[in-house]
């Protein structure tokens, strides 16, 4: 296992956009654990993104969707109750849930683990497109993410939350821009841990394979385990593919690095 801490690769400028997207997604977080728990997954359901609702969008009908919970029953037992909801089918309400999903979480783990990845590496990103651009990187990014979680299950009842879509098109985008930028690795490997610096092509490129196994094994399974690899590798796939045209199109803004540092006179400890 690889693990990022650090990279060494500078910044002109503050991150504005990064931390204000951080700071979004722990509030939404925030906000939902305010919620009950029958509350909080009718919240996910209508503001994740449902592949199943393109297929019905515009339709006259709802789709119907099922929850299921856990609850005490009267005298202490645990009683699994199910619930149908009717969910919209309008264009915009569907639509807007391609965008609702980003910034929504399943808990803190699962916040902490993308906003680490977005603070980490998102800063660079942000500092070579600028404010204004990076921001519609990442929105497009976590949108053709979506769009590959949909293309592997187009009839999936299953809500999509998270940013980890957007957060992989900014691995993609730091892959092409900064491969060999120098990043402080924790590695694990069974009884075996040590720390390490590696170039980003590596460490980044090693998440990717991983990223690329297990959507592989998860083919043609409606829950797979429970994470939406394939919205990871469409979501990094985007971001290789934005930036490879970006990176050459936008002028070079004189408060950012034209290129990534020079690390020819540096080692690999």
């Amino acid at each position: 296992m690889l693990f990022p801490l650090r990279d060494h690769n500078p910044t002109r400028r503050p991150p504005l956009v990064t931390y204000s997207l951080v700071g979004i997604n722990v509030a939404v977080l925030l906000y939902m654990t305010t919620m009950s728990e029958p509350r909080r997954e009718l919240f996910v359901i209508e503001h994740g993104f449902i592949p199943a609702r393109i297929e019905h969008l515009g339709a006259d009908q709802p789709l119907q969707v099922q929850i299921e919970s856990l609850r005490a029953g009267p005298q202490g037992q645990v009683v699994r109750s199910r619930e149908v909801v009717d969910l919209p089918t309008s264009a915009s309400t569907v639509l807007a849930t391609l965008f609702t999903c980003m910034f929504m979480h399943g808990g803190w783990m699962h916040l902490i683990g993308n906003m680490w990845f977005l603070a980490l590496f998102g800063n660079n990103i942000e500092d070579r497109l600028g404010h204004v651009l990076f921001l519609i990187f990442y929105l497009v990014g976590g949108l053709l993410a979506s769009g590959g979680q949909l293309l592997q299950n187009p009839e999936s009842h299953i809500p999509m939350i998270g940013a980890s879509g957007a957060v992989a098109a900014v691995l993609g985008a730091y892959i092409i821009t900064y491969p060999h930028a120098r990043v402080h690795t924790f590695v694990f490997l069974g009884f075996f841990f040590t720390f390490i610096e590696l170039p980003a092509l590596f460490v980044l490129g090693m998440w990717f394979v991983g990223q690329l196994l297990a959507a592989r094994a998860d083919l043609g399974n409606e829950v797979g385990q429970g994470v939406a690899f394939f919205a990871h590798v469409a979501g990094f796939a985007a971001g290789v593919l934005m930036m490879f045209f970006l990176k050459n199109l936008v002028p070079h803004d004189p408060l950012a690095p034209d290129s990534e540092p020079d690390y020819s006179s540096r080692y690999y400890r």
